[in-house]
């Protein structure tokens, strides 16, 4: 299909319009990261133009729930929508999203639709900005959240819009996860990505490599003249990457770098530091960089609480305290998580296998595929958990380098789900599923099928 941004937007402007235009519509959205923060952008635009609306955020938009939406006058799908046909069953229905889509009659802000792709250069909240022109920098964290880092395409004018209304900075900065609310110690032993030899998942390493550079984990100790601080230092002095100086800064990733050119993944310190995007006029917490406060949304969603994320995208302080209470059980979960995964990961031929069921959460069963998901992998990696009502969670997450070459993980999940009576689909790098407990054989092989069918080297 042929590229047609200026198309979408007006488009987007069409939807606005149709939006600002029901009485009192039920906002529906997805509970991970990009749901929440495009549901918000939607919450917050009617909030500003003094419209009413009611909300409601979902895990999936499974048969049940569209008969209980068919009960509403007017609806508006968020991150949702695209890829049910059975929304055309819906009264007055409107959506907003960038899922693969096809036979959807009713109207719909979708970048697919325009040959623009949603899995890498515009998120629902990406969309959803672009229908409203509000919240830009809820826009960025939605893209973050979804894997659409760095940004391009789409997304790259969004940045530029969030640049130019003062609500979104970029940085060039080391590139793990944290910076501005991780402890040092955690800082570097929970990075994955770049995995870093002989640190990754190992407290007492980083500890170590922290103690060999004399870089202080205690704001008290961070004084000229000072010792390194004490194993275990815990607290509101704890320091973060952000806190340290340029030195500190420089010999840390010059360290890093040694090690990193040491080991098969080498990788020059140019290549360690990556763009990152900040909100200036928000507090320099867990809010304050894409890749945290995404993280934050995505512990409220994962564990039943998206409506605190929601409040904390829109401002409300009174939220942050409780957000940070789940991100901090969504950390201890994800840790164990990754502990499981390391040795629990089996080879399938065609993909590598978790099977979490009754370990792992089916709220971060994807978080922890794609924390375990090695780009230098040649096939991806499908995990599974216990599911509501009976069912099996599916999450699966490809490396980049297959998407490049064509497979597509959201056409594998709904394919396979054809063989085993559940519902699937997603983008081509990252996808999930749901499928009745009893079928996952079925499902397995359907998958490791469609899988020689996308990838022609794997055949026979």
């Amino acid at each position: 299909m042929e590229r047609d941004e200026s198309g979408f937007l007006e488009r987007c402007g069409e939807i606005r319009k149709l939006a600002f235009s029901m009485g009192d519509p039920l906002v529906v959205h997805h509970y991970d990261a990009d749901g929440i923060s495009s549901g918000a952008i939607v919450a917050g635009a009617f909030g500003d133009e003094g419209k009413k609306f009611r909300r409601e955020c979902i895990k999936k938009l499974d048969d049940a729930a569209i008969e209980r939406y068919a009960r509403e006058p007017e609806t508006i799908f968020v991150d949702l929508g695209g890829g049910n046909k059975r929304v055309n069953e819906l009264k007055d229905a409107l959506i907003i999203d960038h899922h693969q889509t096809e036979g959807i009659g009713k109207p719909q802000a979708n970048p697919i639709l325009h040959g623009i792709d949603g899995g890498t250069e515009l998120s629902a909240a990406g969309a959803a900005y672009c229908v409203f022109r509000k919240r830009a920098d809820l826009a960025v964290v939605g893209a973050v959240g979804d894997m659409q880092h760095p940004l391009v395409g789409m997304n790259r004018w969004v940045l530029a819009e969030g640049k130019m209304g003062g609500v979104v900075e970029v940085e060039d900065d080391l590139s793990f996860y944290g910076r501005y609310c991780r402890p040092l110690v955690q800082f570097l032993a929970y990075c994955d990505d770049p995995y870093i030899p002989g640190i990754s998942y190992r407290e007492d390493r980083a500890q170590d490599l922290l103690a060999e550079l004399r870089i202080p984990l205690d704001a008290r100790n961070a004084e000229p003249g000072n010792p390194p601080a004490a194993d275990g230092v815990k607290g509101k002095n704890q320091r973060v990457y952000a806190d340290l100086s340029d030195d500190e800064k420089k010999g840390l990733v010059s360290a890093l770098a040694k090690i990193m050119a040491g080991s098969e993944r080498a990788r020059s310190a140019e290549e360690l530091i990556g763009e990152s995007y900040v909100f200036p006029k928000r507090p320099r917490d867990e809010t304050y960089e894409a890749n945290e406060f995404s993280t934050l949304l995505n512990a409220c969603g994962r564990h039943s609480q998206p409506d605190i994320g929601v409040r904390v995208c829109l401002g409300d302080e009174t939220a942050r305290d409780e957000a940070r209470k789940l991100l901090a059980l969504h950390r201890r979960m994800l840790r164990e998580g990754i502990a499981y995964t390391s040795k629990n990961t089996q080879d399938f031929g065609t993909f590598y296998f978790l099977d979490g069921r009754g370990v792992i959460d089916e709220g971060i069963v994807g978080v922890v595929c794609g924390m375990n998901l090695q780009q230098s992998w040649k096939k991806p990696i499908i995990g599974i958990a216990l599911g509501d009502g009976g069912t099996i969670k599916v999450s699966g997450r490809a490396p980049k380098s297959l998407v490049a070459q064509g497979l597509n993980l959201g056409d594998l999940m709904k394919g396979a789900c054809l063989d085993a009576g559940g519902v699937g689909g997603g983008h081509r790098m990252a996808a999930g599923a749901s499928i009745p407990k009893d079928r996952l054989n079925e499902f397995l092989l359907s998958a490791g099928k469609h899988m020689r069918m996308d990838r022609p080297e794997e055949k026979g």
